[in-house]
């Protein structure tokens, strides 16, 4: 059985780190920066076995050359070879295994074009860890990829099983949540969700990771189907919209002005 927790860098990542139950092996995943993952490694007399990485963005890969002068383990991460060390490439639908326990990897175009997710359904509650891909109550900017690229990724999120646990690399979800409830002001679950995560932030607590349950019902970026956020993105546009994923396009152009 894996642990996940949170090793913060910067101002809003968070570096998720995989421990294999009873062990002393662990697993990082977008190491932006080496300082914090290695206090953590050394201070618990951790064993570093290996690197995931979603996507090229420095903020995920910047740490990388530290921690392998600290310990030489593999890197797995996309075909880019803008990344350094990458030691394993991956594409949508291989698969690999760290600390024992399978993981599928799904290709996630849309805020850059060789972004990847990682995906666990060995556990009884899948595991998720999807960069900036997907976040609690939004989703990532469109830099590199398209409207379309990104919707189609967004899709295959949204038909994991509900209870898949969702580890995003930033604390974006108060921001993400005051343009959501801006589209559904009436939306019940996003207001109780809203009170829950203030409440943790109050406490400087994480508000993540969450699931896929949750984010279906709070989401804007995962509802364009919906005819409140259809009907507030056609009141807001003054365009009437004929598919989720022109919803889906103009809610993306409103968030980026937000």
């Amino acid at each position: 059985m894996l642990t996940v927790v949170p090793i913060p860098a910067f101002n809003d990542n968070y570096i998720w780190m995989l421990q294999l139950e009873g062990s002393r092996r662990v697993v990082v995943v977008d190491p932006g920066q080496a300082e914090p993952v290695l206090k953590k490694l050394q201070g618990e007399n951790l064993e570093l076995e290996g690197i995931l990485i979603t996507h090229h963005h420095q903020d995920h890969v910047g740490g990388i050359q530290a921690l392998l002068d600290f310990t030489e383990v593999p890197v797995y991460g996309p075909d880019n070879p803008a990344i350094d060390n990458i030691s394993q490439t991956l594409l949508d639908t291989s698969t690999l295994t760290v600390l024992d326990q399978p993981f599928q990897v799904l290709a996630v175009p849309g805020h850059t074009l060789d972004h990847i997710a990682y995906l666990s359904t060995s556990a009884e509650q899948p595991l998720l860890f999807c960069g900036d891909s997907l976040f609690s109550a939004g989703c990532g900017r469109i830099f590199e990829g398209t409207a379309e690229q990104m919707f189609a990724s967004l899709t295959k999120y949204r038909q994991l099983p509900p209870a898949t646990t969702v580890y995003p690399t930033h604390e974006y979800t108060l921001a993400n949540l005051r343009f959501a409830t801006a589209i559904e002001p009436d939306n019940m679950a996003l207001q109780q969700y809203q009170s829950w995560c203030l409440a943790q932030r109050e406490k400087k607590q994480p508000t993540l990771p969450t699931t896929i349950a949750t984010e279906l019902a709070i989401n804007p970026f995962l509802r364009s189907s919906e005819t409140t956020v259809i009907s507030a993105i056609e009141q807001h546009t003054g365009i009437a919209l004929t598919s989720p994923v022109e919803t889906f396009r103009h809610t993306r152009r409103w968030k980026d002005q937000f």
